[in-house]
């Protein structure tokens, strides 16, 4: 039986999150893990659009089994 791993985001949370000048950060966490933020968007549409590449890029990643980490000088 082959053990299918999750993507170490594919459970992410993604808020966006206004700060002081105006701009916006995405706070990003990912369970069992303290939040982080990516920063700085100049708008809640940026942010948003930002988190939708992100989810597609896990998706992505997940089913191509590109998210692994390989040894150092690993080669196919």
């Amino acid at each position: 039986m082959v053990s299918m791993k999750t993507h170490p985001h594919a459970d992410a949370t993604y808020r966006v999150v206004s700060i002081s000048d105006g701009s916006f950060v995405v706070e990003v966490t990912v369970p069992d893990s303290h939040p982080t933020t990516v920063s700085s968007f100049p708008t809640v549409e940026a942010a948003e659009t930002w988190i939708a590449s992100k989810q597609q890029r896990v998706a992505a990643e997940s089913e191509a089994g590109k998210w692994f980490n390989r040894p150092v000088g690993y080669r196919r």
